[in-house]
């Protein structure tokens, strides 16, 4: 016989208001999912549930409730677990919530100068518990903040007054010393040198401790990669003067990484792309990898591409959070107006700024040979690319909120085939979920990019933009809208603009639906002048969620613009964006 009844009796001040709280802080609930819940299993949940009751009376502010549950008529605090029920169909939980309390006399002290206490923690506010806690801990994590680790509650009295209906309580705090870092003492062996580690991990011998520096500490030392898991305790004890010694556990990551991707579009054919990834090169974290593609496979835009690159990066080189990296790479471009060989070669750095803010500086030489529609051609550029990106995604595979902005800046020297020039391209997404249980996403993105200097005919043809593809306007052929040079040549152009929106519906844990918009607009002047032309399309699209991102199918159409006809289909892995 299964539960067939779970029933709230709750009574007293503003009854009415608790309801939902009381009734989610019940966990007999959970216990009940299955078709045939076992006794034991409903009599664990509802002995539970006691606590669970009273934390959010108490939660609310109410100190002399009482809860009463009972199975099949008894009492479940006085049924014997040598004797539970052969089946449960009934249970009633009575609450009397009793008076409401506000806060009497408190005192948490000393506190650190500028301390905030949380908003509500005052003599005649409603008594919630959880005011008073955040109070004490806003009062220790300062002293943390401010350098005494150690900081620990000597004294707390907490006293509910049932005749006044009032909650009193007098903490009293003792900071301890003023602590600074010691030693970082690694507890486990790691292929990483340990000079390497401490150089990563950026902690400065007698620097004075904040939290916030060790857990900086752990996340450099993560974001290298090279580690399975990186765990930083700190030392129990202080040591001579007062110095904080840090413990540090790390496990590593398996040296070698081999991946592959694929992308499939009916017009632009198949891409395939692999990389082989070393995480620890020579001992100090450096990263190898090394990226190979071959794009246009059986498609109907151009030749087939190729490409291989390879890069090494060193962790910690201008400080912990900034690193150094070489590139190297060779390119084969058949596109439907350029047929190009490329080679470049590049060294830069990467900066860490925040949790969301990562600069990037380079200078790259960078050699082509062109042939179009002007003729065969060579360029030699000495390029310093640099780039920004902000990103507060919730969740860089598949974002439900927050935004991305990215910008890249190219100045160039134009060397051989070019005059010296500026390229730039900025980028701005948006997310923002809603309805119910937050299922339906809107996702926004716009770009906007230009080349200065150089005329259209003078500019590497890598270096112009184009539009239409998977990338830029879905529905559209790859690349299909250029700039007329006239006498039937055709040239990418000097600026770029790219609109795409995104409306994404769950229907379940795994399945969405996706209805999308994109507009792209070509023109031949570095500034938009409207001198250029537009063209749009639109389509629906369903994702499947995996571990690695969706597995995104696309089915699109043009709209606007003389550039495509028909549907276009585009499989991949992730978000278009």
């Amino acid at each position: 016989m299964s539960l067939e009844n779970v029933h709230f009796d709750i009574s007293g001040s503003k009854a009415g208001e608790l309801h939902d709280s009381l009734r989610a802080a019940s966990g007999i609930f959970t216990a009940t999912k299955a078709d045939l819940p076992q006794p034991a299993d409903i009599l664990a949940a509802a002995n539970a549930d006691y606590a669970r009751i009273l934390g959010a009376l108490y939660a609310k502010g109410y100190y002399g409730g009482t809860v009463s549950i009972k199975a099949d008529g008894r009492e479940v605090a006085d049924i014997s677990p040598l004797s539970v029920p052969v089946a449960i169909s009934s249970i009633i939980i009575a609450i009397r919530t009793g008076p409401a309390f506000q806060f009497g006399r408190l005192r948490i002290a000393p506190t650190y100068p500028g301390t905030v206490l949380p908003e509500g923690f005052e003599t005649g506010a409603p008594a919630k518990a959880g005011l008073l806690r955040a109070a004490v801990a806003a009062s220790t994590t300062t002293w943390r903040e401010n350098g005494h680790a150690k900081v620990e509650i000597a004294r707390q009295s907490v006293v509910a007054d049932h005749g006044a209906h009032s909650l009193s309580a007098d903490v009293t705090i003792s900071p301890g010393p003023l602590v600074h870092f010691g030693q970082l003492r690694q507890k486990k062996t790691s292929t990483v040198r340990p000079d390497a580690v401490t150089r990563i991990a950026g902690m400065s011998d007698g620097e004075v401790f904040t939290p916030g520096d060790v857990a900086q500490v752990a996340e450099r030392l993560r974001r290298t990669g090279a580690f399975r898991s990186v765990s930083v305790r700190e030392a129990k004890q202080l040591g001579s003067e007062n110095t904080l010694d840090i413990e540090l556990t790390l496990v590593d990551e398996k040296p070698r990484r081999l991946g592959f991707g694929g992308e499939l579009s009916s017009l632009e054919g198949l891409t395939l792309s692999g990389f082989w990834l070393h995480r620890n090169l020579l001992g100090g974290a450096e990263r190898l990898r090394i990226d190979g593609e071959v794009a246009n496979i059986a498609g109907q835009t151009g030749g087939i591409d190729y490409s291989l690159g390879a890069r090494l990066e060193r962790p910690a080189v201008f400080g912990p959070d900034t690193s150094a990296f070489v590139t190297f790479g060779l390119e084969r471009l058949d596109e439907p107006d350029f047929v190009s060989d490329q080679a470049h070669v590049g060294i830069g750095a990467t900066r860490i700024v925040s949790d969301n803010l990562e600069i990037q500086q380079m200078a790259e030489l960078r050699f082509s040979y062109v042939e179009d529609g002007l003729g065969s051609r060579d360029f030699t550029l000495l390029a310093f690319p640099g780039q920004a990106s902000l990103d507060r995604r919730d969740d860089r595979l598949d974002a439900k909120g927050g935004s991305f902005l990215h910008a890249e800046i190219t100045p160039y020297l134009g060397l051989v085939g070019t005059t010296s020039g500026l390229r730039t391209l900025l980028e701005a997404r948006a997310y923002r979920s809603f309805g119910q249980e937050q299922r339906m996403t809107f996702a926004t993105r716009a770009r906007i990019g230009g080349v200065f200097g150089p005329g259209t005919a003078q500019t590497p043809p890598d270096y112009l933009f184009y539009s239409g593809g998977g990338g830029t306007v879905r529905g559209q052929p790859y690349q299909s809208l250029d700039v007329d040079l006239g006498g039937g040549v055709q040239s990418g152009g000097r600026s770029f603009i790219g609109l795409s929106g995104e409306l994404r519906g769950a229907v379940s844990r795994k399945i969405s639906l996706v209805g999308f918009a994109d507009a792209g607009y070509i023109g031949p002047e570095s500034f938009y002048d409207g001198s250029g032309n537009w063209h749009s399309g639109a389509g629906i699209g369903l994702r499947y969620a995996t571990p690695v991102g969706p597995i995104r199918l696309d089915v699109a159409t043009p709209l606007s613009g003389n550039t495509g006809d028909g549907i276009q289909i585009y499989v991949g892995i992730g978000q278009a964006f």
